[in-house]
């Protein structure tokens, strides 16, 4: 192969990859929304999949190697999706979830794949109970899931 074809492949090859990263990032996005928002959007899905009594949603939402500190005996940080929904299974028992939460911020870093949240956990009567801070990883099927969570006890002012 001369060396003007083989310029010309490599120039094509790099074409093609830079538009697969640039349509990858635009489908992170989802339709012109930043990924703070759609990490936003994740947070309060899972969210959402307790409120809806939605163990199965739940579970969709957890990275397979998670660490969820504060595990089953409060303490030891529970590890992989399994062990994680089999400590937050008692959280789905009854009709309505016993807290709730949401994220009141969101950031993610410059190459879009990694990703934070933090926002009030309440309790059943809407009182604020506490703050969460979950890791997001954007996952190579296109999914948001999360890597790390820890909550800890509102402040007492």
């Amino acid at each position: 192969m001369n060396r003007r074809a083989l310029l010309s492949r490599l120039a094509a090859g790099l074409s093609v990859t830079g538009i697969g990263v640039w349509k990858e990032q635009s489908a992170y996005s989802q339709a012109g929304r930043s990924l703070k928002d759609t990490v936003a959007d994740a947070e309060r899905a899972f969210a959402d999949a307790m409120a809806k009594r939605d163990l199965a949603a739940f579970s969709a939402k957890i990275s397979t190697e998670a660490v969820f500190f504060g595990g089953p005996d409060g303490n030891t940080p529970a590890r992989g999706r399994g062990a994680i929904v089999d400590g937050w299974k008692r959280y789905f028992d009854g009709p309505t979830p016993p807290f709730s939460w949401g994220p009141d911020t969101t950031e993610v870093v410059e190459s879009g794949t990694l990703a934070m949240t933090s926002g009030q956990v309440r309790n059943s009567k809407g009182d604020v109970t506490g703050r969460f801070n979950s890791v997001w990883r954007l996952e190579s099927d296109g999914q948001w899931r999360v890597v790390f969570d820890k909550g800890c006890q509102a402040c007492r002012t």
